[in-house]
């Protein structure tokens, strides 16, 4: 009779574990493993047991002066390990206080002007069109806007509630009158895909968290489907089911980008940007700051201060003496 008792999990398998059971996104999981993979690399494949605060200096030094990296992808392997120290080897290790954290440059964000955006816009069609209008419009986030659910979007009060956003939270932002037909008519063509989507037995969905075991036929519901999704279907890394899932993000990052070129935009323009173009627009239209803060989601004021500072006015809304000759 074999005894035997299972060999324990590998140490990535391990974290991939904990990240899964604290719910950590796909994205997050992959670039903690890869950074814990670089550490135990760069130390000769010893076991992070054995390594301490010198070797983790060592290491974000290594990435700040040899590799070049910004402060805040040093920030993110700095965050993968200290995730594997006191989350996955449940280890006390009071010398993480003692490590340097990277500063990251305080750095104005590039901001749109209206004509900018109009041209920007005009440079785009179709379902890309609509989901640049809606980034801009709600000053949702990329994630947000790909990840929207039919439910979530009410256009009978033309409102939008924003599931799971930076840190967790639901917010709710309007829905602009101008988008209303064009978000009704598209959902209407999504609604025939889901359709045929539902005739063959592939309309099921990812949802999030333990929703899928809770409701089990929630993830084949209309009011659950992504608004905006792929033209095909694709494997899920994580279960392994083929789902259609919403669509890449990249693809809009993009379009996006070869827009605002044809458009003669010279600025670096991405999909973010519209989110800080529709917070300064916002304030500049006299708005008060608490708003566009719930607007936005953003947990404390003075990160939404930072739109003030670029506010259309040119210096800080000093005028010039020259002026005045």
């Amino acid at each position: 009779m074999n005894t035997a008792l299972p060999a324990a999990p590998r140490l990535l398998d391990q974290v991939r574990g904990k990240l899964r059971a604290l719910h950590y996104s796909l994205r997050t999981e992959e670039a903690y493993v890869d950074w814990i993979k670089r550490f135990i690399r760069f130390h000769g494949k010893r076991h992070p047991r054995e390594l301490g605060a010198v070797e983790m200096e060592a290491f974000l030094t290594h990435l700040a002066t040899e590799r070049n990296v910004s402060a805040s992808t040093q920030n993110q392997a700095l965050a993968a390990l200290l995730f594997l120290y006191r989350r996955v080897l449940e280890l006390e290790v009071p010398w993480i206080k003692d490590v340097v954290r990277a500063k990251k440059p305080r750095r104005l964000p590039t901001v749109l002007t209206r004509a900018e955006v109009q041209a920007l816009i005009a440079h785009l069609e179709g379902s890309m069109s609509l989901i640049v209008r809606l980034l801009y419009g709600t000053g949702m986030r990329l994630m947000e806007g790909v990840r929207l659910r039919v439910k979530d979007v009410d256009l009978n009060t033309a409102q939008i509630t924003v599931r799971d956003g930076k840190g967790g939270k639901d917010r709710v932002t309007m829905l602009p009158q101008s988008l209303l037909e064009g978000l009704r008519t598209h959902l209407e063509l999504r609604r025939l895909v889901y359709n045929q989507d539902a005739a063959v037995g592939r309309a099921e969905v990812w949802l999030p968290d333990a929703l899928a075991v809770k409701y089990p036929h929630a993830a084949s519901n209309w009011g659950w489907q992504y608004i905006f999704v792929a033209q095909g279907f694709s494997k899920d890394p994580r279960s392994g089911a083929t789902r259609r899932h919403h669509v890449d993000e990249g693809a809009i990052q993009r379009h996006v980008k070869l827009a605002a070129g044809r458009a003669g935009i010279v600025k670096p323009t991405s999909p973010h940007t519209l989110r800080h173009s529709f917070a300064t627009h916002l304030l500049e239209g006299g708005y008060d700051i608490r708003t566009v803060q719930e607007l936005l989601g953003h947990a404390d004021v003075s990160t939404t201060m930072i739109y003030t500072h670029v506010l259309n006015r040119g210096g800080r809304g000093v005028r010039s003496p020259l002026d005045a000759l």
